[in-house]
């Protein structure tokens, strides 16, 4: 029986970085991408679909969330609430939005439990991140033990988080090293046509690459 894994894709770097490794691994993909409010939602829809081509994906699912919307409390799904452009915020920033990687995961394992996969691939990055708590290794340990709890007894899902204690340099290093296209991913805030180059993402992201000694393929605004 070929062994399957869950990836979580978002369409940002990170996570087709995850979801090229199950692949290479020798894993069936079978990609989750949530459409939930978000500013940039059509360009990261746009962007799951070429990573699920580069890497072969099995099966696909594009999965609504319109209730994150109705929640707000966070600058990617409340347009009343601007994205920040200053940089790095203090503490946990307005981008983050309420237990999202819990409901990701929740839903991703869900859909392993169906397939009978055998992981679950996500893209969290620990040390280089935003500041996000649902971003934490410790937090994903714990939600491996609560879906393993919470499902049939024949369900063991091991979750993945290859990246989560690399720096974003190292992320696009290895990325290129292994083939990523990061001309497909998206990693911006605000905007869908060209990258604002401000936000607290795209500020990683272009770290990231000048640390790498790499140049962005992607355009930016200005």
């Amino acid at each position: 029986m070929n062994k399957k894994a869950v990836c979580i894709i978002s369409g940002g770097m990170d996570s087709a970085l995850a979801a090229t490794l199950a692949a290479q691994e020798g894993y069936e993909v079978i990609a989750v991408h949530f459409n939930y409010g978000q500013r940039t939602e059509t360009r990261e829809l746009a962007s799951f679909r070429l990573i699920t081509e580069d890497i072969g994906a099995v099966e696909r699912y594009e999965i609504d969330l319109p209730f994150f919307g109705q929640i707000g409390a966070s600058a990617l799904t409340d347009p009343s609430i601007e994205v920040p452009v200053e940089g790095v915020e203090p503490g946990v920033p307005v981008t983050y939005v309420p237990f999202r990687n819990g409901i990701f995961l929740s839903i991703a394992s869900a859909i392993a439990e169906k397939h009978g996969a055998q992981a679950l691939f996500i893209g969290v990055v620990e040390e280089d991140s935003s500041g996000y708590p649902d971003c934490r290794e410790s937090y994903i340990e714990a939600m491996e033990h609560a879906v393993n709890l919470g499902t049939r007894d024949e369900t063991q899902v091991v979750i993945r988080m290859p990246l989560v204690h690399l720096s974003k340099a190292q992320i696009v290093s290895k990325a290129l090293e292994v083939g990523v296209n990061l001309g497909h991913t998206w990693s911006c805030y605000q905007n869908e046509d060209e990258a604002c180059g401000v936000c607290d993402s795209c500020r990683l992201r272009l770290k990231g690459f000048a640390e790498a000694g790499a140049v962005d393929p992607i355009a930016y605004a200005g």
